[in-house]
């Protein structure tokens, strides 16, 4: 059960760099069991954080280069595709191989790019999969697919399942948070879920003139003058209720409590100036490279300490269909620091046994290179978008450290080993917070709707 923190417990908090005592009390005081619901069984992770890298990272460049490839690269291979399928760009079908090592890291000696350093030095606290795949080679549905289990249709994002399944650790603030967010609503968006299970977008680059938070500033005299306001709003509202009932009613009630709360909370909580000078260097705030994505994950790591049960960030720009040998290595240098200080942040504050993270593209991206000029340098190609095989890695809330789990085969085209779809690593996400992905479900048009469809088993192999 939650409990109030005593005194002690809050400065002891605000000493480790979180913010100041009043803060900590602001936030941990208004903790209530009752917001929470009860798992199906034993969770090994209380919050998830999902950090999003849009446009499909290249899995070959990254995390599993082959030898075969790397030999051809830039002779033709035989095609693994139907004929029927069109190929724009890509009809010669040349190897491409890695223009940076990939060496093996950390005691597990797993095998990472000489483009992620920073990432290499946490490499035995993460689990790399390496059987990833997808059903779709198109940005939006297989976007789509990882965010809500679904292809082309209007459903519940994770966020808001995990949201709805457990509810949150902090009625101060909402239990789902999207960071720097895809335009499309549907990746955050609850559906026919209740409304107060929708993610709440956030701007990590917010300033004074420019909120983080949308429709979040009080424009009141006072805080008892806002009070007032919001409870005539409700008497309303609720007087409404009664005589229309609406379950969207319930979840505006329940939005504009939660609004006038986080009007208190939210500033000093998204205030990164409380952090540390070394800890804002260790995620890179300020750098010309980093700044971004290390206040988008140094605000994750925020989020989650204060309670929020899903922090979904999106660190985008990985599409690269052309020149990816000079577009990844600056991608890398934006995301590196920031992402590597985030595992080793929570870690340092004993957070990351609890928290799971995932690191996932909705795709990977071909062995072969594609070019779509026609003219161009094999060495100036890039790779085109490949659903059946990629990577992704895992880290804390009871997933195996150090780990590498699935393979592909010669040519990084096909899993042969240890294949995970996206409605198993949903599968996997759920059991890790306690709940049973054939259970959590909602009634909807008569039918009982779950994030993974009627499909998805659990990867107990990489669970500890």
């Amino acid at each position: 059960m939650t409990t109030t923190p005593t005194r002690r417990q809050c400065l002891q908090h605000a000493a480790c760099g979180f913010g100041s005592l009043a803060l900590a009390d602001l936030l941990h005081a208004e903790t209530i069991a009752q917001t929470a619901a009860r798992p199906h069984f034993q969770p090994r992770a209380k919050r998830v954080i999902f950090l999003f890298m849009q446009g499909g990272p290249s899995q070959l460049d990254l995390f599993d280069p082959k030898p075969f490839i790397q030999q051809r690269h830039g002779q033709p291979v035989a095609s693994p595709l139907s004929k029927t399928v069109l190929q724009v760009g890509t009809e010669r079908f040349l190897a491409l191989g890695t223009a940076v090592p990939v060496r093996p890291r950390g005691q597990c000696g797993m095998p990472m790019s000489d483009l992620l350093p920073r990432l290499a030095r946490v490499a035995d606290d993460l689990c790399l999969l390496k059987g990833m795949s997808a059903d779709n080679p198109q940005h939006m549905p297989a976007e789509l697919q990882l965010h809500t289990g679904a292809l082309n249709d209007v459903r519940p994002s994770m966020g808001a399942w995990i949201s709805y399944g457990l509810g949150t650790e902090n009625r101060n603030l909402p239990s789902f948070v999207t960071i720097n967010p895809h335009a499309d609503v549907r990746y955050h968006g609850a559906s026919w879920l209740p409304a107060e299970h929708q993610g709440t977008r956030l701007n990590a680059s917010g300033t004074a003139d420019s909120p983080p938070i949308d429709n979040l500033r009080n424009l009141s005299s006072s805080h008892q003058l806002q009070r007032k306001r919001i409870d005539f709003l409700q008497r309303q509202n609720q007087r409404l209720q009664q005589a229309v009932p609406d379950a969207r009613m319930d979840g505006m009630i329940a939005a504009m409590e939660l609004a006038f709360r986080m009007q208190t909370t939210t500033p000093a909580l998204v205030d990164l100036s409380q952090e540390t000078q070394t800890t804002q260097a260790d995620y890179g705030v300020g750098g010309n490279d980093t700044d971004r994505n290390a206040r988008a994950c140094l605000l994750a790591r925020r989020l989650s300490e204060a309670g929020v049960r899903f922090v979904q960030v999106t660190l985008g720009g990985w599409d690269h269909h052309g020149d990816i040998r000079g577009n990844l290595p600056r991608l890398c240098a934006q995301t590196d620091q920031p992402v590597s200080a985030l595992v080793s942040d929570l870690k340092q504050r004993g957070l990351l046994d609890d928290t799971l993270v995932v690191w996932t593209g909705e795709f990977g991206r071909t062995p072969w290179s594609q070019d779509l000029s026609g003219t161009a340098h094999i060495d100036t190609h890039g790779r085109e978008h490949q659903p059946e095989s990629f990577c992704a890695w895992l880290a804390g809330g009871g997933i195996r450290p150090g780990f590498v789990y699935g393979a592909t085969d010669d040519l990084g085209y096909r899993v042969i080993e240890g294949r995970i779809h996206i409605h198993d690593l949903h599968a996997t996400i759920l059991h890790q917070l306690g709940l049973d992905h054939t259970r959590l479900t909602w009634n909807h048009i008569g039918r009982d709707y779950r994030l993974t469809d009627v499909y998805g088993t659990v990867t107990r192999e990489i669970l500890t």
